[in-house]
């Protein structure tokens, strides 16, 4: 009985290998260190599983490296890098228009308009667009990542006197590690243009800049601001209309524009779109930590009229939230794809298998 537990023992450690290695070795390794055990063993000692857990977790990450090495995800990294680094140009121009115009605003209360930084960040993911259409992959790469350590630069020295204003920035952060990350994976020359065509690309590239446009139409043509109260408009999530005619025809547009980016990855492959949400969904699952789990936090700070810094816990869960998204959501994309590729298999050697057997 002895003999069967440790055996049952050394199956579960096996366990962490992958199954296509355990499908070629298991019953060797299972049998060597059956063998190599001391009489009434049941338990394997403490070295043997530190090295076994080691190995197999040493071995998975060289599958999973293999995997990332796949036609497909350079594909998703292409098609994931230029929608960020245009989403990026759009954020950032829409900013910097916003301190350009103002319209209605009393002297006192106007901004002091763009700065230095603020032109670069559009120059910037205007250059990392230009080289990306135009096949230049590693300048394009190489400007994300300049922009990246400009935030860290610029931003993170303001995590002692300022959390909320660094915290509330991580997202668009995220989508700069995303498009550099993205633009370093190697792909072929004009891979870009090749895989979208020219639909889609337009779709990609001008979506986010009619969505820019609408919304500083709006801010230009919105109600002019009355401190007497006289004046009454709508309003909806920042857009303001005389009418709600008129608002709604905005939110229309805005919602085109995105529906068009939506069906221009829709329709893209299975895989490269799976991947493409992979991508994504890093940013998704931060966003949601800082509106949900951080509220609490960014509410007290408004209100106490202090600042009130993160503990160690909650600037790990800001960390790690990126990461392990991203790895969780590989791994389920790889499943779902072995399970695809098994189901095909089985549908094969059955159209193979003669009538009546």
């Amino acid at each position: 009985m002895s003999s069967d537990d440790l055996e049952r023992r050394y199956r579960r450690l096996l366990a962490v290998y992958p199954w296509q290695h355990r499908r070629v070795y298991e019953d060797e390794m299972l049998a060597v260190l059956l063998a190599d055990a001391r009489p009434g063993q049941r338990r394997p000692g403490a070295a043997e599983v530190r090295d076994l857990v080691g190995a197999g977790l040493r071995a998975r990450l060289r599958v999973g490296a293999r995997g990332f090495t796949e036609p497909s995800w350079a594909d998703a990294a292409t098609v994931t890098g230029l929608l960020v680094a245009v989403a990026l140009l759009a954020l950032a121009g829409k900013a910097l228009l916003n301190q350009v115009i103002h319209p209605g605003l009393p002297p006192g209360y106007v901004p002091s308009g763009p700065d230095l930084v603020d032109w670069l960040r559009v120059a910037g993911w205007a250059g990392v667009c230009a080289a990306v259409l135009l096949g230049r992959r590693w300048a394009a790469a190489g400007l994300a990542w300049a922009g990246v350590l400009g935030w860290g630069a610029l931003v993170a020295p303001r995590t002692g006197d300022n959390p909320t204003y660094v915290v509330d920035t991580l997202p668009q952060f995220a989508l700069a590690v995303v498009a550099a990350a993205a633009l370093t994976v190697p792909a072929p020359r004009r891979r870009a243009i090749a895989l979208l065509g020219v639909r889609r690309l337009l779709a990609l590239v001008l979506g986010p800049a009619a969505m820019v446009a609408l919304l500083v139409t709006n801010r230009v043509t919105s109600p002019t601001f009355d401190f007497g109260g006289g004046m009454s408009y709508q309003f909806f999530y920042g857009i303001e209309a005389s009418s709600e005619l008129v608002l709604w025809l905005y939110v229309a547009g805005l919602a085109v524009a995105a529906l068009a980016m939506v069906i221009a990855v829709a329709t893209l492959t299975a895989e490269v779109r799976r991947r493409i949400v992979v991508m994504l969904l890093p940013v998704a699952a931060l966003a949601l930590v800082i509106d949900n789990a951080l509220a609490g936090w960014a509410t007290s700070t408004m209100y106490m009229g202090h600042t009130i810094p993160l503990v160690p816990a909650q600037w790990a869960m800001l960390v790690l939230v990126a990461p392990v998204t991203f790895l969780a959501g590989a791994l389920l994309v790889r499943r779902r794809e072995e399970t695809l590729r098994m189901v095909a298999l089985g549908r094969d050697a059955d159209r193979e298998q003669p009538t009546g057997q």
